[in-house]
């Protein structure tokens, strides 16, 4: 994992990089106090994200047809 610091310029965002063209990235915004994580919370970000790199996570639409049949 890379943390990399950009900036929204005219609707896009902005980085310096040396990733290869065509690199997948996950982008989390910060607010106006930007943002900090634990080392734990790091690792269980990349869990997660490579949870969903296998296809291993419940689409937004399918999570609501669960929910909405326990009522």
């Amino acid at each position: 994992m890379k943390v990399i610091a950009g900036r929204v310029v005219g609707g896009k965002i902005e980085i310096e990089t040396d990733l290869q063209e065509g690199t997948p990235v996950a982008i989390l915004a910060a607010g106006e106090s930007g943002f900090q994580l634990t080392p734990d919370e790091e690792e269980e970000l990349v869990t997660a994200l490579n949870d969903i790199r296998r296809g291993d996570f419940v689409d937004g639409r399918e999570l609501l047809r669960e929910l909405k049949g326990l009522l």
